[in-house]
């Protein structure tokens, strides 16, 4: 696996990361590719949607209070008939199986991750 080109310091703190928990998870019908669609509470920073897919390791039921780790400062993204507000990072395994990271103790949503 290739590594990606070098980014600057300030590029890096452009990325606006940060802990929330997920409030709702459905299955997005509509996509081409099996994903859910999460809200996700960020505090402060108020319930942001995101598509996911992550549809391999988790189910609608499970996911509902996990907290996870999202880019909150992406435009919104138009995916069928849904718009994705961040981004939930997770790990790409093989065959492009991705699971979620997570803090390992809970953290108070909104929070940003340095």
């Amino acid at each position: 696996m290739d590594i990606k080109p070098e980014i600057t310091w300030s590029d890096f703190e452009k990325i606006d990361m940060r802990v929330g928990t997920i409030i709702s998870a459905a299955v997005f019908e509509k996509a081409r590719k099996p994903a859910y669609q999460l809200e996700i509470d960020f505090g402060d920073l108020g319930i942001k949607k995101s598509s996911a897919q992550i549809t391999d390791l988790y189910n609608t039921d499970i996911l509902v209070g996990q907290q996870i780790i999202a880019v909150v400062n992406f435009p919104k993204k138009q995916i069928a008939n849904f718009f994705s507000e961040c981004l939930v990072l997770g790990i790409v395994g093989s065959n492009q199986v991705i699971t979620l990271l997570q803090p390992e103790q809970k953290a108070t949503n909104g929070l940003p991750i340095a």
